[in-house]
């Protein structure tokens, strides 16, 4: 056995991993204790990662049109669609959308290709989904596309606000070592601003549970604040910013009266919040997808810099405007150029500029004005205009908004060729050429974090079937279209080493971002790379701003004036997306994992106590929410963390595992003005609840997309799948459908059938082991437990099968609905542990192991322990 260090693939953090070998394949996960971005800890999605690798799911071999190819003509069709597409309709008919999910390296060659040598600046990436905002908003106020603030600032802040971000679950690292950092200090305080009371408030000293779309209300009315109580930092915006007079002229009219009406806070809530911030010298405002999802992102995100501009809590340690990303290599693609309005190495459009970055390319057709941002690109598609599309190692067809509209140009571009790990996406399926990319633990590259921290990701497997990195497919492509002598790379060390030279090339201080230092390595050294905060190049600090210094033409920052505005008015019910605690992005990944499904199981929409009352819902039951876009169906949770008029569903569901979950379905495809970043946090939406009458539980060996129902969803359980399906036919007829569309044949079954009741049982079993089963009832309160049916894949056949039928098993304990993932501890258990003395969170670790490696799960432990207390004192 042997170890390896590596980094995460999901979240922005950029956790270290430390993965055990044996004989050529990964057998554990642990966190890196020597990584700066979390010395050791990891989540529960990290520490499933050696249960994601394997065959199953994965995209083999190249496919044209549904049929097996050699990589030779899947590369050569692919250059000469490209070739012809280009001859015919110009550099502007072709694009790449791009992803996160790629290597710095992978990036690198793509936007080269395309910007330096096919002329069109059509390249985007998915980040344009989750940062593109914050990314406008730092140009505008720094300069430069740069993060100011790391992860040490955050623990080390006496004032943390969180705005716009559930990091209890999605970046549960960061969260735990916030709760560490506020459990060392107990003068730190925590402020989460949120539409929603989120498991990210467990560690708030305060909630401001704003109205939908305020944020930008809620900082422009404190810079008003801040300047009428006399605690902006004069000297600072003397020697270091411009434009205070404008920013504040721009925010004169919103007062306190403004403020609370605009966010529907209390006066006391909103007091205190100023007044902690006027008061606080060390303040890191941390702030994600609610800030920067939304039409006016870019606004927001500059409200929240000028407060910190205007009082010089900036540059210095435990203070800072922090965005968080949302994908493990949005920032290093965003070094190489990865948006569409970018060149690399941090370089814009501008004339010279353009004529630097071919310079040193020695390009052939250097593009010279921005291409297409992500949304714009898809419409294009849908046009005509855009001809031939380039997707990697991403799901457009569900992550952008308007996804029918996604679907459409997918359908009506000439030529789109994906390449991506998974057989079987919204996305692939309507490509015309699929080709199979190495995944985690099979490529090799670089990332970048949120605080900058360049990191290696390592192959440590080798690749599934004939996968190949990305960066070779677009060299290959290029070689093929004449260009090898640009592309002449053995490795990703050489196209790390050109990236980094780049990056230094010309520059001369007047770019923050310089990894200069780092275009010598050889391959040995980056192979050994450690984890690394950029600028790196001699003479260069990497604590940036802390002298003052900014990248804007006169090396000051700029306050931008800001007048908030609010999103239309809602006719219905707001909508907002997110994530949930367990998945990621469309489930490609976490989607093959068993016990990452168990959390949040089956496609769910949440709703409030008053609104589930209203509209007569019950938990469980199915709800539609639809608009003029479209609809989605899924089962009701009465969450009492939403505001009342509010509805949130998670992103993550796609026509692989439900019937109708994509949300980005009902958001239409409205996008801020200076980022191009869809508002992917807010719909106008319709509730209607949907009955039924039949409800079924299935487990299958096989893995099936189900036709025609009303609804279902599924989850991979070990030996098989498990889904939930309800419609409008009897249990009978239903059963019909499902054996029709399982191709259920030969095998042998066991039935029973309750005429009265309409209680419809069977299993079908081949070579004496259980291949299907169907328990199917006209009230989903009459199916057997579900922990039970997911067993059913490893439970050995009893001697006597039709005593499945009963749907129990004697003798076995029902641990209830998953709450700790790492240790699958269910909620039964944790209740029982209560029950029998187990009064805090360390004591339920102790006896249960509960909350004790990754702490995500640690919100609901307190509040099951806070509920324990209640009916106790009741």
């Amino acid at each position: 056995m042997s170890f390896c260090n590596t980094t995460c693939p999901y979240c922005g953090v950029g956790c270290g991993v430390s993965a055990e070998l044996d004989q050529g394949n990964v057998i554990a996960v642990m966190g890196d204790g020597n990584h700066p971005a979390n010395a050791g800890r990891l989540c529960v999605k990290g520490t499933a990662l050696a249960e994601t690798l394997g065959d199953e799911g994965r995209l083999l071999h190249p496919r044209a049109k549904g049929q097996t190819v050699s990589w030779d003509e899947a590369l050569d069709t692919v250059a000469a669609k490209l070739r012809d597409t280009r001859d015919r309709h110009g550099p502007g008919s072709i694009a790449f959308y791009l992803s996160g999910q790629l290597l710095t390296e992978d990036y690198y060659v793509a936007n080269k290709l395309m910007k330096g040598f096919l002329g069109s600046a059509n390249v985007d990436t998915n980040s344009r989904l989750c940062m593109s905002s914050a990314v406008a908003a730092y140009k505008r106020a720094f300069g430069e596309d740069l993060v100011p603030c790391s992860y040490d600032d955050v623990e080390s802040a006496e004032l943390l606000v969180m705005v716009g971000s559930n990091a209890a679950w999605t970046h549960p690292v960061v969260y735990q070592r916030i709760v560490a950092a506020k459990r060392a200090n107990p003068n730190k305080r925590v402020v989460v601003v949120d539409t929603r009371r989120t498991a990210t408030c467990d560690a708030a000293d305060l909630h401001l549970q704003i109205q939908p779309g305020s944020d930008a209300f809620l900082f422009a009315g404190l810079l008003n604040h801040l300047a009428g109580s006399r605690l902006l930092d004069d000297a600072y915006i003397e020697r270091h910013t411009e434009g205070l007079e404008a920013a504040l002229a721009a925010v004169a009219g919103i007062d306190r009266a403004h403020v609370l009406s605009a966010t529907g806070l209390s006066e006391s809530v909103l007091s205190t919040f100023y007044q902690w911030f006027g008061d606080t010298e060390k303040t890191v405002t941390l702030y994600s997808q609610g800030i920067n999802q939304s039409s006016t992102g870019t606004d927001k995100c500059n409200a929240i810099i000028n407060c910190h501009l205007a009082t010089g809590r900036i540059g210095k340690p435990g203070a800072g405007p922090f965005s968080i990303t949302g994908q493990p290599n949005a920032m290093g693609g965003r070094e190489v150029g990865g948006l569409a309005n970018q060149l690399a190495a941090h370089m814009d459009f501008a004339d010279d500029e353009v004529d630097r970055v071919a310079r040193f390319w020695n390009a052939s057709d250097m593009a010279s004005s921005p291409g297409l941002k992500a949304v714009d690109m898809f419409q294009a598609a849908a046009d005509g205009k855009i001809r031939f599309l380039w997707i990697m190692a991403t799901n457009p067809a569900v992550s952008l908004p308007d996804t029918a509209m996604v679907k459409a140009a997918l359908e009506r571009c000439d030529f789109v060729v994906v390449s991506d790990c998974t057989e079987d996406t919204d996305t692939a399926r309507r490509a015309d050429m699929v080709l199979p990319a190495a995944g985690w633990g099979e490529k090799d590259g670089t990332v970048t974090n949120s605080e900058r921290v360049i990191s290696r990701q390592r192959s440590l497997v080798a690749a599934a079937g004939e996968a190949r990195p990305d960066w070779w497919m677009v060299t290959e492509v290029a070689r093929r279209l004449g260009l090898g002598a640009h592309f002449d790379y053995d490795g990703p060390a050489a196209i790390f080493r050109e990236h980094a030279a780049l990056s230094a090339f010309e520059n001369n201080g007047q770019r923050a971002f310089n990894i200069g230092g780092l275009s010598g390595v050889s391959d040995a050294e980056y192979r050994r790379l450690a984890p690394v905060r950029w600028p790196v190049a001699p003479g260069v600090s990497s604590e940036l701003l802390a002298d003052g210094h900014y990248f804007t033409r006169t090396g000051k920052a700029q306050l931008v004036p800001i007048v908030p505005r609010l999103p239309p008015a809602v006719e219905h019910h707001a909508l907002n997306t997110g994530r949930l605690r367990d998945q990621w992005h469309t489930m490609t990944r976490t989607g093959r994992v068993p016990r990452l499904s168990r959390h949040r199981d089956f496609f769910s929409i949440g709703v409030s106590p008053a609104d589930a009352r209203a509209a007569q819902l019950e938990e469980g039951e199915l709800v539609a929410v639809a608009n003029t876009q479209g609809q989605v169906t899924g089962l009701v949770t009465i969450d009492e963390g939403l505001a009342d008029g509010q509805v949130f569903a998670p992103i993550h569901w796609s026509e692989q595992f439900s019937s109708a979950g994509a949300i980005s379905a009902l958001v239409p495809a409205l996008t801020d003005p200076h980022s191009g970043q869809p508002q992917s946090k807010f719909a106008d939406v319709q509730i209607l609840a949907v009955a039924v009458n039949s409800w079924g539980r299935l487990f299958s060996r096989r893995e099936t997309r189900l036709q025609g129902l009303a609804y279902w969803s599924r989850i991979p359980v070990d030996g098989g799948f498990l889904y939930l399906v309800a419609d409008h036919a009897t249990p009978g007829a239903l059963a019909d459908q499902l054996k029709q569309q399982l191709e259920i044949g030969n095998e042998r079954s066991i039935s029973y059938l309750d005429a009265e009741n309409q209680t419809l049982r069977e299993l079908y079993l081949r070579d004496e082991q259980l291949q299907h089963a169907f328990f199917l009832h006209p009230a989903r309160a009459g199916l057997p437990p579900q922990a039970w049916m997911a067993a059913l894949g490893t439970q050995a056949l009893p001697d006597k099968p039709h005593t499945l039928l009963a749907g129990c098993t004697p003798g076995i304990e029902n641990a209830g609905a998953l709450v700790c993932s790492c240790w699958e501890v269910g909620e039964n258990s944790i209740r029982t542990a209560i029950g029998e003395g187990a009064d805090s969170v360390e004591a339920l670790g102790e006896k249960l192991r509960c909350g004790s490696q990754c702490g995500s799960c640690i919100p609901e432990l307190r509040q099951m322990l806070a509920e324990e207390k209640k009916d106790c004192a009741a």
